[in-house]
């Protein structure tokens, strides 16, 4: 039954080939062909038949089309929303027929998120772009929902251990059964005390209480009334009875987070019937996912939009573990290129250079320094390859006699740099990078003086070597790609940092940075490694 029903489509499909392409005058003559090559998934020709509508017939087309099976299709149909969207946008129709803009990035979202190197995005970003210029509120709803998610999954955090009064960590409820234990024989104590209190103290009737009645107090009878007070409040004013509204307040925060937990939850189950959530699957991974997907949605359109006749990739550039992908691969080749060479490099520095630093036996009473050690590598790395393009610049300018600042501002100036940075760029494999390396090496050597077996690690040498080389043309970039100085995070954030294999995987405070993040246009290209 499938086949014929399929056969008859198709025929249905010739039928209408053979009639008139170029002209459509009628909406519903032009609803229902687009609406034909739509049900047998032709979804480029149908794009094709919405790039020749006029302004008239496409408002009514865009009106009646259904937009949520079209919804459903994506990925398949991305072309076809995007089209209309683009064409709707160019014509400047107005107003505007509604298309369920927010339902459109949401799918998106979900597809995103849990892409793992099937091409999506390369067939996803022109619709995003095209998404974002037609309903500018559209990133501002997705950029919501990835705070809440994030925030959500952070929540989830929030359930560990607590510390008691003395100190030690325990889980709160138990702290709470504890410390309402404590205020229960506290106040039966306090109660049995007020019993006791003498007259004195206690000033049941008013009379007793006035001001004259007061002023004639004995010197026993104040003695009497301190004792008193002063042992009731020994027995209510305890240290460890203070800690009752700081629990309360952590219960409460426990509450919100789970509340927020299953919000987003519920949010997702709405927009995707289809999602398993099945007891044994962790929330966690359900949230993440979807906020790497609102990362995704956000960075594509964020980016600039492709010009009309570039050519379309059915593929996304596969991605390693650590990189971010914050916008389409195939548009930057050379930058990607740089991008692998910088991972090229962290990978020799986890499978040589901290195997090596690990066998020194100086090192092994300070387990934690070698990851400093290849940190401060890369870094100084960075700041040496700046340093070297800066001074050849301005050792070039200096002999032309234009280095004066009045000068530099000149457009003959600009556009000499301008082709002195392209020359170095061209020369970036081959140019000499030793005096850079020597730098490095004699920073942490001198830094590190006590630890005399450093210098002669060829594991250490071949790292600052390799970390150089691929900074260099990281910095002569237009516009340069630059790590990450901002290390004061404490809780790791899944667009910027990834955990180091063998760092605690029940916390998500950073400890320390042992590799720094790489960044275009303010944008994570390169997450950094952290321990927690």
């Amino acid at each position: 039954m499938h086949s014929i029903s399929m056969n008859e489509s198709r025929e249905r499909i010739r039928r209408e080939r053979e009639r008139e392409k170029n002209t459509y005058t009628s909406p519903r003559l032009a609803l229902r062909r687009v609406l034909l090559l739509a049900e047998g998934r032709q979804f480029r020709e149908a794009a094709a038949i919405l790039s020749r509508l006029g302004p008239g017939v496409l408002q009514s087309v865009a009106s009646e089309l259904p937009i949520d099976l079209l919804i459903e299709a994506l990925p398949h149909s991305s072309h076809l929303i995007e089209t209309l969207l683009n064409r709707l946008v160019s014509l400047e129709i107005s107003p505007r027929p509604e298309l369920q803009c927010e339902a459109v990035a949401w799918r998106l979202v979900g597809l995103l998120g849990g892409e793992q190197g099937t091409g999506l995005r390369g067939r996803t970003s022109r619709l995003a772009s095209a998404l974002v210029q037609y309903s500018p509120e559209a990133r501002d709803t997705v950029d919501n929902r990835r705070r809440q998610l994030d925030a959500a999954v952070q929540g989830l955090g929030t359930h560990g251990l607590t510390a008691d009064s003395s100190g030690s960590l325990i889980s709160l409820h138990v702290a709470m059964k504890n410390e309402l234990q404590r205020h229960v024989d506290v106040y039966k104590q306090a109660l049995h005390k007020l019993e006791e209190l003498s007259p004195i103290t206690i000033n049941q009737e008013p009379a007793s209480s006035s001001h004259q009645r007061l002023l004639a107090l004995s010197h026993a009878d104040v003695e009497r009334r301190l004792i008193d007070n002063k042992s009731l409040l020994t027995i209510v004013d305890k240290p460890a009875l203070r800690q009752l509204p700081t629990l309360v307040a952590s219960l409460a925060a426990r509450v919100e987070s789970d509340k927020a937990v299953l919000a987003c939850v519920g949010q997702i189950k709405r927009s995707d019937p289809t999602l398993d959530l099945s007891d044994t699957r962790p929330v966690a991974g359900v949230l993440m996912s979807y906020s790497r997907g609102c990362a995704a949605v956000l960075s594509q359109m964020s980016a600039p939009p492709p010009p009309p006749d570039a050519p379309r990739s059915p593929t996304d550039s596969a991605s390693d573990g650590y990189h971010s992908d914050s916008d389409d691969a195939h548009q930057h080749p050379d930058r990607n290129q740089l991008i692998s060479q910088y991972a090229a490099v962290w990978s020799y520095a986890m499978e040589e250079t901290l195997p090596a630093l690990s066998a020194l036996e100086e090192l092994k009473q300070t387990p934690q320094l070698k990851y400093k050690i290849v940190f401060s590598v890369v870094v100084l790395s960075f700041r040496a390859a700046i340093s070297l393009r800066d001074r050849r610049i301005s050792e070039v300018k200096s002999l032309l006699g234009c280095e004066s600042e009045s000068e530099s501002e000149s457009p003959e100036v600009s556009g000499f740099v301008s082709a002195a940075m392209r020359l170095l760029r061209s020369t970036a494999h081959s140019f000499p990078l030793g005096e850079a390396e020597r730098t490095v090496v004699n920073q942490v050597v001198k830094t590190l003086s006590e630890y005399r077996s450093l210098g002669s690690c060829g594991a250490l040498h071949a790292l600052v070597a390799r970390a150089a080389r691929a900074a260099w043309p990281l910095c002569l970039h237009a516009p340069p790609l630059r790590i990450d100085t901002d290390f004061t995070p404490v809780v790791m954030n899944p667009e910027k940092h990834v955990r180091y294999s063998g760092a605690d995987r029940r916390s998500d405070l950073i400890k320390s940075f042992v590799w720094p993040a790489l960044l275009h246009r303010g944008r994570c290209v390169f997450r950094a490694v952290v321990l927690t």
